[in-house]
């Protein structure tokens, strides 16, 4: 694709070129009779001979239908070359669409791909406003730039070279006086531009910040209402908006500078080529440059000045796109810390046990979250993790499907260390059902089949019964093929979960994971909830983080946290049993609530 734009450019700067070339002899035969030609010589493949001969038939189109047919005859001869510089210049440029669109099409995949494969600790550094403007609004200014990038590589540089030899070969002398020229007039557009990659910069980091505000409103839209915060929402808003206002007209105004400049430049260089050629000829007659010869050559040289002037536009577009490249490139280059081993084993299916062998972990490298925590978890047993709010629960278990990397101690299963396992295998054993059911726009068959290839019908449905969902889709307007809205927004909370319930049941873990699966919901909707969960635990081993001692009595082992560490382990009824535990005292608290 590239090397047919490729050859279609030079077509066209060649047509370019001929439509001015072919007016020479017919200009000298207008204004010097002594150019004409009257005899043929033999047809050889050499530019003398061909000129001599074209000469010939110009002089004798001149004699039987007189001078002013013969300039119509040069007409035709413009008009032909131009319409095939144009037809192939569009070729050129409809070879270009698809190179462009390919190459976008393929960065906003990559961006994605990326973004799906990152650990999480990327993004609680990096506002998800500004990863949305990174892939829509950064990857559109770039756009710009392929294009740009395309036409500076593709077009310019084969017009101009092609322009330059033919001016070469029309007058050596002009030509190496006309490019001392450009290169100053190169150079003042060059320094214009200088600042303007910073600018677009500074202007799309402001505007990943206006994406996150707005994403943040959507979210939050309702706390944004209830405490009537709508002012002071807008205010942040429009004082953002009001910034990045003021650095696009900045980035606006360099940009729209340069095509007056290169156009005021480009006139005067014509001026002082004219100045120039018109000298040679007063002062050395036409033995050295013909009047024809110089307004043909004035001609293609006029042709040269787009292109250069297109070359000045590109700069700035490319400065802005090497900006708006530098943010993409800080999800393309971000490095996944969570590696696959080259040889990574295969497993199916746990067979022993999960053991945390002196485990602590960080998430800043500053405090750690667990200290030194070591527990076996059996096949098939229910281990409950109870504990106040930040002493370590959630980290516990995402450290299992390796949403995280520990730096010291290992975790291992069916006596592997988990880093040596494929990563998707690892989280093939695994489902989780969180405190906020993660749900997408999407049908409920969808969401519930989401993970498991081609699931049936009959498996989504039984999967629903058992999270005690199928009474409540049945009554909704499309059944399973109810649109949920974002987020499962047209759900309530508690069918929201029973939802996620299903989907987890549908896939099958050999390993449950569920983090306070139950805290957000009212008594209902929890007693349901419960039933379904239950209903999934049987048989499994599980991971429970929970909130609300009555939903863990029947653990097979209860882990209390505090501060990072396990400080006490038992059944319900032992930790009970202790009269200063800290178990004991979370009981009595929800049991005077």
């Amino acid at each position: 694709m590239v090397l047919v734009s490729f050859g279609f450019n030079i077509l066209s700067a060649l047509f370019s070129v001929l439509s001015m070339v072919l007016m020479i002899p017919v200009l000298e035969i207008l204004f010097n009779a002594g150019q004409e030609v009257n005899d043929m010589v033999p047809w050889a493949f050499n530019s003398k001979d061909i000129v001599h001969n074209f000469y010939y038939y110009v002089t004798q189109y001149k004699h039987e239908y007189g001078p002013g047919s013969a300039l119509l005859f040069s007409g035709v001869f413009m008009i032909a070359g131009t319409f095939l510089k144009c037809a192939t210049a569009y070729l050129a440029e409809y070879t270009n669409v698809g190179l462009r669109n390919n190459v976008v099409r393929d960065i906003r995949t990559e961006i994605y791909a990326k973004i799906v494969t990152l650990p999480l600790g990327f993004f609680q550094n990096t506002q998800k406003g500004d990863i949305l403007q990174r892939a829509s609004g950064d990857v559109a200014e770039l756009e710009a730039t392929v294009m740009s990038s395309v036409n500076m590589f593709l077009k310019n540089p084969v017009m101009i070279i092609v322009f330059l030899v033919s001016m070469v070969i029309m007058s050596p002398q002009l030509t190496i006086f006309a490019f001392v020229l450009l290169p100053i007039a190169g150079g003042i557009i060059g320094r214009i531009g200088k600042s303007l990659k910073n600018k677009s910069k500074a202007g799309q980091n402001k505007m990943g910040e206006l994406m996150g505000i707005l994403d943040e409103t959507l979210s939050g839209l309702r706390i944004v209402k209830a405490f009537n915060a709508e002012d002071k929402m807008n205010a942040k808003y429009q004082t953002e908006s009001q910034n990045y206002c003021d650095i696009a007209k900045k980035i606006a105004r360099k940009r729209d500078l340069a095509h007056p400049v290169s156009e005021f430049l480009g006139t005067i260089v014509m001026i002082i080529v004219v100045w120039f050629g018109g000298t040679l000829i007063l002062t050395t007659g036409e033995d050295a440059l013909s009047v024809a010869t110089f307004l043909a050559y004035l001609g293609v040289f006029y042709q040269i000045i787009n292109p250069a002037k297109a070359f000045s536009q590109a700069y700035y577009s490319i400065q802005k796109g090497m900006a708006a490249m530098e943010r993409i490139d800080k999800i393309l280059l971000a490095p996944d810390k969570i590696f696959e081993n080259a040889g990574g084993k295969s497993i199916k299916t746990l067979s022993q046990g999960i053991e945390y062998k002196n485990v602590t972990f960080s998430y800043t490298g500053d405090r750690d979250v667990l200290k030194n925590i070591s527990l076996s978890i059996p096949k098939g047993k229910m281990i409950a993790l109870v504990g106040q709010s930040g002493s370590g629960k959630s980290t516990f278990v995402d450290l299992l499907p390796r949403f995280w990397d520990i730096a010291q101690g290992e975790i291992l299963i069916d006596g592997v260390n988990i880093k040596d396992y494929k990563l998707s295998d690892l989280r093939g054993l695994m489902g989780n059902v969180n405190q906020d059911a993660i749900l997408f726009n999407d049908t409920i068959y969808n969401n519930i089949a989401f993970g498991v290839k081609n699931a049936t019908q009959e498996q989504v449905e039984a999967a629903a019964k058992v999270a005690n969902a199928h009474e409540f889709i049945m009554n909704q307007e499309n059944g399973y093929q109810t649109v949920i809205g974002d987020r499962g927004s047209k759900l309530s909370g508690g069918q929201r979960q029973r939802i996620s319930i299903a989907r987890a049941v549908l896939r099958n873990p050999d390993i449950l994971i569920l983090d306070e699966a139950t805290s957000a919901l009212d008594t209902e909707s929890e007693r349901l909830v419960q039933d379904a969960l239950e209903n999934l635990l049987k048989g499994r081993t599980s991971l429970v983080v929970a909130h609300r001692l009555s939903t863990i009595r029947n653990a097979d082992l209860i882990c209390v946290f505090n501060e990072g560490e396990i400080v006490e382990i038992g059944t319900h009824e032992q930790l009970i049993e202790k009269e200063t535990g800290v178990y004991k005292k979370l009981h009595e608290l929800q049991q005077l609530k």
